[in-house]
């Protein structure tokens, strides 16, 4: 094994480098290698760099890497690998380093047998590549064969050739970079929680690796570190997280698992490879109704799935069938499991590793290989049943889950059939309660989801009736986190949301069929319009995510306070707010009826001028307090509301969050709420 590696290192060098095109393209079209230009785009640009160095741990290379948020908006990704060649490239006349950084499709990732990696996440020069053109300012630092070797670059040109800057011990790779805001507009800001979280997913995926993240951002000393390898060498005290696991994708399913009631103890786990694939998989079902797979090509999250899933269900389905029809566990009757079925409260990790990967797209969303969907279905499908005969008691509470839910499913396509044809009856009647909007164009159509019947007089009676549409819910609606379709349907409120959105549900959802593009959750500024807000995101995750993801579920921020000064009316949205337009002291509510004139009836001019400065306060607890014209000026109209538009930026964070604040389990949730009480703002 040793000798391998050796060879592999005198292989890599400048002639494993292949070129492909050049670098031009990357910053007219940055969209096409990094998806947006908006925070997940900013964002993969660190993925691509730290995508190098993991890299270089899953070719046995390398065992640390070290991930620094520093001051000025700069990442810095440091891996103990073999370095970056610097030798003259044949081709290029150039650094390999420079041919690496500086040209597209340029990297040891290409060539097969002879290249730098037998397997890879991606493509090492187009990554780095990328990253140094969307960047205003990118440094990369080589130490290997006793040197060490720099080069500095802006917007993906170098400012200098590659030179030797000193002497070192050690072998690796240092990558620092500013992204540019002339193609980040919306904003240059990583967030830890983003990075942390997708970085934790690596260190599961392999084995051994040490991974130290460092939020050195307020650091407030000049940091100098030009003359360190890792940046831990300053001695800072400094946030930071570190990452090493032994367990794999086992212990990843305990952490996915952490708040959920498995079915069965033991942990399924396969590794293996079939016909140059390498399929590893673990899972475990739990106490659920929602299913969560996550898969991984070459070590890349494919949050769109790929060939590797579609395998994995085909055999997830059949070995389940076969086990249940071999020990005759289900009445003819019933027919067999669907996907659908055997889905059901199920945690799965896939990940494959492939020589030669084929993704739809430069962000690797999702995986297009078809070997891998054929190796995934056979070393599955044999290691699964194996599992399943070996296992007993787990096989018989996997297969009376996916019975129940076999169950389910009949029964709640009955009830939505019900429902779909008593509406197709009467001829697609839209709820009674519903306020519609004239217009028939969803794309400007909005639909108001108000706390109440008061707040939904207000709402109907300021609305602009040509594109507003006003649905009052009465009460909080059902938690529909642990609940199927069949329930949530006989609840009177959801079934009148989902009829009014005119999108049905289930496998029979179409969002083309949308009668509103936005559809605005307005509720109370207070403990109860949160958790009615709540309830329904719950339902829109879970039942409508797709609404979400095209962006068409919006909160309305209603005003807390209207704030009258003479005859100025103003409202504040804050007590921040609040205090700036009415001051500190300015709290206590006047009433301004009761003003007392002169005998005479007419105030004096020191009466007059002290009146003009008092303040009248109101709170509002409720949208049901404003009148109309008030809820149209703050809350609904498009000229001066505000709203925020509910996004997924982190699916699985999210699907967690969900499981802790909406599922059965209640020391999950009191854990969660005395960890973050902190944060609460409580109105008293």
């Amino acid at each position: 094994m040793a000798k391998e590696k050796e060879e592999k290192k005198q292989k890599y060098g400048a002639e494993q480098i292949s070129i492909l095109e050049g670098l031009e393209p990357v910053r007219k079209r940055p969209g096409m290698y990094i998806g947006t230009t908006g925070p997940e785009g900013l964002h993969h640009l660190v993925w691509e760099i730290f995508d190098n160095s993991r890299d270089e741990a899953m070719g046995g290379f390398a065992d640390d890497i070290e991930v620094v948020l520093l001051p000025g908006n700069r990442i810095r990704v440091a891996d103990n690998g073999r370095g970056i060649p610097t030798d003259i490239h044949s081709k290029t006349k150039v650094s390999a380093l420079e041919t690496v950084m500086t040209t597209l499709h340029a990297g040891g990732k290409f060539g097969g047998e002879d290249s730098g990696y037998k397997v890879s996440g991606g493509l090492h020069g187009v990554g780095a590549s990328v990253v140094n053109a969307l960047s205003i300012y990118c440094k990369a630092e080589v130490h290997h064969d006793g040197g060490k070797f720099m080069q500095e670059y802006s917007q993906g040109k170098k400012k200098a050739s590659v030179k030797k800057v000193g002497t070192s011990k050690k072998n690796g790779t240092i990558i620092t970079f500013e992204p540019d805001v002339e193609i980040f507009k919306e904003g240059v800001k990583f967030d830890w929680n983003t990075v942390v979280n997708h970085i934790r997913q690596q260190a599961y995926l392999v084995r051994g690796l040490k991974i130290l993240i460092i939020d050195a951002r307020e650091y407030a000393g000049k940091i100098n570190d030009s003359d360190i390898f890792y940046f831990r060498e300053l001695g800072l005290e400094v946030p930071s997280v570190a990452f090493y696991f032994e367990g794999g994708l086992t212990s990843l399913i305990k952490y996915y698992n952490k708040f959920q009631k498995p079915i069965h103890s033991e942990i399924f786990y396969v590794n293996k490879e079939l016909d140059g694939v390498g399929v590893e998989i673990s899972l475990q079902y739990v106490d659920d109704i929602v299913d969560r797979i996550i898969p991984f090509a070459n070590n890349i999250y494919n949050p769109e799935g790929g060939t590797h899933v579609t395998g994995f269900k085909t055999a997830l389905t059949r070995t389940l069938n076969t086990y249940c029809k071999k020990n005759e566990m289900m009445k003819e009757s019933e027919g067999g499991f669907t996907g659908d079925d055997v889905l059901e409260g199920l945690t799965a990790v896939i990940s494959v590793k492939l020589r030669e990967i084929q993704f739809e797209g430069q962000t690797k969303a999702k995986l297009g290989s078809m070997e891998a969907q054929g190796a995934v279905a056979t070393v599955f499908g044999e290691a699964f049943s194996a599992f399943l005969e070996e296992n007993p008691d787990s096989a018989k509470s996997i297969i009376n889950k996916s019975i129940l839910a076999l169950k389910a499913r009949k029964a709640a396509k009955a009830a939505k059939d019900s429902v779909l044809r008593k509406g197709a009856l009467e001829g697609m009647t839209l709820p009674g309660k519903l306020a519609d909007c004239q217009s028939k164009s969803a794309e400007e159509s909005e639909l108001f989801l108000v706390e109440g019947d008061s707040a939904g007089g207000s709402a109907k009676q300021g609305r602009d009736r040509r594109t507003q549409a006003i649905l009052p819910l009465r009460g909080k609606i059902l938690n529909v986190e642990r609940a199927r379709i069949d329930k949530m349907l006989a609840s009177k409120e959801v079934k009148s949301l989902v009829i009014a959105m005119g999108a049905s549900i289930g496998d029979t959802f179409d969002i083309e069929k949308m009668r509103y593009h936005k559809i605005i959750i307005a509720t109370d500024a207070d403990v109860d319009g949160a958790h009615i807000a709540t309830l329904l995101l719950t339902l829109f995750y879970r039942y409508f995510r797709k609404v979400i993801e095209a962006g068409y579920i919006y909160i309305a921020q209603p005003p807390l306070y209207k704030i009258k000064k003479g005859k100025q009316i103003s409202y504040a949205y804050s007590d921040e707010e609040r205090i700036k337009l009415a001051g500190e002291g300015n709290m206590e509510i006047e009433n301004l009826e009761d003003e007392v004139a002169t005998p005479e009836g007419e105030e004096t001019e020191e009466e007059i001028k002290k009146k003009s400065t008092k303040v009248h306060i109101q709170r509002y607890k409720g949208l049901g307090e404003m009148n109309p014209e008030e809820l149209w000026e703050t809350t609904m109209d498009p000229a001066h509301r505000i709203l925020k538009k509910v996004n997924i930026d982190d699916a699985e964070e999210a699907n967690k969050i969900f499981d802790i604040l909406m599922g059965s389990e209640v020391p999950p949730r009191k854990s969660f709420i005395q960890s973050n009480a902190k944060l609460a703002k409580i109105d008293i």
